[in-house]
């Protein structure tokens, strides 16, 4: 289980790498989907299925549509694609600082303290992951508002950036 846990880790970095050093919209996607994917696979193998689900959709089902809006907005006729020297040289730097930063941490490294939500299961009444979404709806609700705002300011600042010249949607592509 460790194994698969490593291989996912190494999937979620290589997927926000690919996020993070792709200037064209339209190969980013993978990378985001990829990440998203696995990222929800990881709380899966730690026991949180059900916090997992609603990540997986909320976040594929919201931000894929600003992000599918967007793209369709800021249409290239030649994309950069993932050979292109500047993406691959966004790739090995980030990959490189990924590397300096798991040499600093690695003493840190204790999978030892991986354990699952449902590892102390007889002294609670619900399941790990639940018990989670209700504390969030009964403690943080003022937080849940903020993070309503931020997509909204996320979505205003994305429609603004792909508006081009004041013309918006019906510019010429």
């Amino acid at each position: 289980m460790t194994y698969f846990i490593f291989v996912m880790l190494v999937a979620l970095i290589l997927g926000l790498i690919a996020v993070a050093s792709n200037p064209t919209p339209y190969f980013a996607a993978l990378g985001l989907v990829v990440a998203a994917g696995v990222g929800c696979g990881i709380l899966v193998s730690s026991g949180g299925s059900f916090l997992s689900l609603v990540l997986f959709l909320i976040y594929l089902g919201g931000m894929l549509v600003v992000f599918a809006y967007s793209a369709a907005l800021a249409a290239e006729p030649f994309p950069e694609a993932w050979g292109s020297r500047s993406v691959m040289g966004y790739v090995l730097i980030y990959f490189v600082g990924v590397m300096l930063a798991a040499g600093v941490f690695w003493g840190e490294w204790h999978e030892g303290s991986w354990f699952l939500v449902d590892g102390l299961k007889e002294f609670s009444l619900l399941r790990g992951d639940v018990g989670g979404v209700a504390m969030m709806y009964s403690f943080g609700g003022w937080m849940l508002v903020i993070c309503a705002w931020v997509l909204l300011l996320t979505l205003l600042v994305v429609l603004e950036l792909t508006r081009g010249l004041s013309r918006g949607a019906l510019r010429v592509v």
